[in-house]
């Protein structure tokens, strides 16, 4: 039996456990397996780690898992590097596996690591655009970052001066300083908000888009789900179909690739969401050069 470990931010374990898991991203591995004639329960089962026990991933070396499947930010990649240099690791797009240690190149991993990468960073001016466009009287850009992605804000403060915005530094250091982050942005008079897919902010999705929407603050999010919990807007890769094609890595793995030599992927499919109602309770009027653009209007 082929064991799997893997491990999803933003969810419990209870979550992605299972044939059939709660989390959408897991659902979209376990199917891209299913395509590729592996049976849960027959051909192979996984071991899941989620949100609240993190600390515990090391357990899945202990356990002689077959691969790896992880969530590409935050702590998670930076306990597996610690706990094993033998058991393949699949990244599901990591902010920038290259600047971040994790891999050699993209072209050449060189190590038990490799996957799929989001390269985030180089969509910043995009979502800043359509930041301007659903609120273009707004001047001044808060960008949220935690230490999972510093180099979001230096990209963002550049590109975003370019624009002709204002930028504004909002750093979360722990979970317990979210808060403060949308009444740091509000005293600066932040007419928007740029807000990232990174560990500390995405585990905590829906508390995040209902401070975003008290505080009353248009905001632009890196992904999808961001928005299905009741916020603003996102621009950004297609995680589910990231996750699902992880399956095609794993498959490749177990019937003998090296990852050492499995380039790493760059996402090609990008969706553009936008919540309608959040954007009706915020008092704006969304252009219908918007809304004919969006991959999924939520209502």
């Amino acid at each position: 039996m082929i064991r799997i470990g893997v491990v999803v931010i933003g969810w419990t374990s209870d979550d992605i456990t299972g044939p059939l898991p709660r989390s959408r991203n897991v659902r979209m591995f376990l199917r891209g397996m299913a395509e590729l004639g592996y049976v849960y329960g027959r051909d192979f089962v996984t071991e899941p780690r989620g949100i609240e026990n993190l600390a515990t991933v090391t357990e899945l070396v202990d356990l002689k898992c077959d691969v790896i499947v992880a969530t590409g930010g935050g702590a998670t990649l930076a306990l597996l590097k610690q706990a094993t240099r033998t058991i393949p690791v699949v990244m599901t797009a990591a902010p920038d596996p290259v600047s971040q240690g994790y891999v050699q190149s993209l072209a050449r991993p060189g190590g038990n690591f490799t996957g799929m990468s989001l390269q985030s960073t180089e969509l910043t001016g995009k979502r800043l655009e359509l930041l301007k466009e659903l609120n273009p009287v707004a001047e001044i850009a808060a960008v949220f970052w935690d230490t999972s992605k510093p180099e979001l804000w230096t990209t963002a403060q550049k590109v975003g001066q370019a624009q002709g915005w204002k930028m504004v530094s909002v750093q979360i250091g722990e979970p317990s300083e979210i808060a403060n982050g949308f009444k740091v942005a509000a005293d600066a008079g932040a007419g928007a908000l740029l807000i990232p897919a990174s560990a500390i902010l995405f585990s905590r999705a829906r508390e995040v888009a209902e401070l975003a929407a008290q505080s009353g603050i248009p905001a632009m999010y890196e992904l999808r789900p961001y928005v299905e919990a009741g916020g603003l807007a996102s621009y950004g890769a297609d995680i589910e179909e990231i996750w699902r094609h992880a399956a095609t890595y794993v498959d490749k793995i177990l019937k003998g690739a090296n990852p050492a030599e499995l380039p790493i992927e760059q996402p090609t499919k990008f969706e553009f969401a936008i919540n309608t109602r959040t954007a009706k309770s915020l008092g704006l009027t969304v252009p219908p050069s918007i809304l004919v653009r969006a991959d999924q209007i939520i209502e």
